[in-house]
């Protein structure tokens, strides 16, 4: 590929894990996040991390046990070897297109005021906006695998949007199930073009992930009701459709039954970016392990809710073995 090489060989030997992976696709970033609260036109210092959707939904899984792998691009810099370390150390399996032409996009956080976040993207140009179908090339899927996928990558580029299309071309051709977070980013694109786009995704999923305001965007709708939304997202032809309520948990459709999951109690939320993540590792890990649907949201709101104790994207998401531990720092 012009402008490129590929890495692979993450911890895993590349090959179809018994029982199933997950596999993500989209744009990882560099962070550099505030070490305190206030505007950035203030502070004094920044800390540096990583983030990204589909990346911080790869290491929730992967904490989980569930074998996981990320598929994406990365500048030839700084950032980009952070990137693919941080997730090799998270015992996922990478395949990194190094990009030698376009830098590793950025996000910068801030806090204003404690639990408040605003996120400022560096990203047009970036080497992830620069994913492409041939990143796929030389990925086999299997029949158990899940191929998660969000509304963020469609964004970055029209070149990333047929990736994302070919990689639901891929899961289908080889049976997998296609997930899909609408995971919408109004900085990225207009409410307009976003909404056509995530309800034709939509359609071709059989799990998807919306939070309220979201399923709103997808089906034009004003409702209030998460019972309504998640039935008229599921009419669109997913068999999974799961609300994401913040505060006010979870609900699912799987199916035709509905399963609802009240939020935990957290004596503190320090950042709720990366909750939304988190969620989602959780409950497809459950739903790859074989779990139902009662259970799978059950971890997906705990993962959820330990993911808001941190200010990094994904470094609060929990192990089975902190998740379920006693005197763990979710109060159940």
């Amino acid at each position: 590929m012009t402008g490129g090489r590929m890495t692979g060989g993450g911890v895993t030997s590349g090959g179809v894990p018994a029982g199933g992976r997950i596999v993500t696709l989209g744009e990882s970033l560099g962070v550099l996040r505030a070490a305190q609260v206030g505007s950035l036109a203030h502070v004094g210092a920044l800390v540096v991390g990583t983030g990204g959707a589909e990346g911080n939904v790869a290491i929730g899984a992967a904490r989980l046990g569930t074998p996981v792998m990320w598929i994406g691009r990365v500048g030839d810099d700084g950032l980009g070897r952070r990137i693919t370390r941080e997730l090799r150390a998270e015992g996922i399996d990478v395949r990194a297109t190094v990009d030698t032409l376009a830098p590793t996009g950025m996000l910068i956080k801030e806090n204003p005021t404690p639990g408040r976040s605003r996120v400022t993207y560096y990203r047009a140009g970036s080497a992830g906006s620069k994913l492409s179908p041939t990143d796929l090339d030389g990925i086999t899927l299997s029949a158990a695998d899940i191929v998660h996928l969000t509304g963020i990558t469609p964004a970055l580029s029209d070149s990333a949007a047929a990736a994302v299309r070919r990689a639901i071309e891929m899961a289908r051709a080889a049976g997998a199930t296609v997930s899909y977070d609408v995971n919408h980013r109004s900085k990225l694109w207009s409410s307009v073009e976003a909404s056509r786009v995530h309800r034709d995704l939509v359609s071709q999923a059989d799990v998807v992930f919306a939070g309220d305001d979201e399923a709103r965007l997808v089906l034009g709708s004003d409702s209030v009701d998460p019972g309504a939304l998640a039935a008229g997202l599921a009419s669109l032809g997913p068999r999974e459709a799961v609300v994401k309520l913040g505060p006010g948990g979870a609900l699912a459709l799987v199916d035709g039954e509905v399963f609802a999951r009240s939020a935990l109690a957290l004596e503190t939320v320090v950042d709720t970016v990366g909750a939304g993540d988190a969620f989602v590792a959780g409950y497809l890990a459950e739903r790859l392990a074989g779990a139902s649907p009662a259970v799978s949201l059950a971890t997906a709101v705990a993962t959820g809710a330990a993911a808001c104790l941190h200010p990094g994207d994904w470094e609060g998401a929990p192990t089975r073995a902190e998740l379920f531990a006693d005197g763990g720092p979710v109060e159940r």
